[in-house]
């Protein structure tokens, strides 16, 4: 594990980038679902205006995982915190402690640059290995919290609505 690098991404790895979310998809069974590009990822990621961060774990230029994330805001808590979107590990990697390794980077890099004070992520629920993982590091199920998404037609529709 020593021997495994976590840096920053940056707009030259975005390619790389969108190969590990493509396994994560086909890992959940929602590659059906997945759109991501390297224009996108470089665009909306490493552009004018990012809207997330990731690290990139390594060995000997061998990608082995990837932890996207980005800022966001709790009136509840009147805090700032950090979403997690996506973390994915290789397959011959997982259970080596590399998830935590990224979590652990997420956690003080967003506690440093913009006083993060939690972590939020999502798990589908049929991810059993992931919602066990997520477990052991004592992450809670937000009782109260049902996600919804607003996507497509309907997202149109309340976008001209004005």
């Amino acid at each position: 594990m020593s021997d495994i690098s976590i840096r920053l991404a940056t707009k030259d790895d975005a390619e790389a980038i969108v190969t590990m979310l493509t396994q994560l998809a086909n890992d959940i069974g929602s590659a059906d679902h997945f759109f991501s590009t390297r224009e996108a990822i470089a665009e909306y990621g490493f552009g004018t205006r990012p809207m997330f961060e990731c690290f990139v774990a390594e060995r000997q230029k061998t990608n082995l995982g990837l932890v996207l994330f980005f800022p966001i805001f709790s009136t509840n808590r009147a805090k700032p915190g950090v979403y997690v979107q996506d973390l994915w590990i290789s397959g011959d990697t997982r259970g080596q402690g590399l998830g935590r390794r990224l979590l652990a980077e997420v956690v003080n890099y967003s506690a440093r640059n913009w006083d993060a004070s939690y972590l939020s992520l999502m798990v589908y629920a049929d991810n059993i290995k992931a919602r066990e993982f997520y477990k052991k590091l004592g992450f809670d199920k937000c009782e109260n919290d049902v996600s919804k998404a607003l996507d497509g037609d309907a997202f149109a529709q309340l976008k001209s609505a004005l």
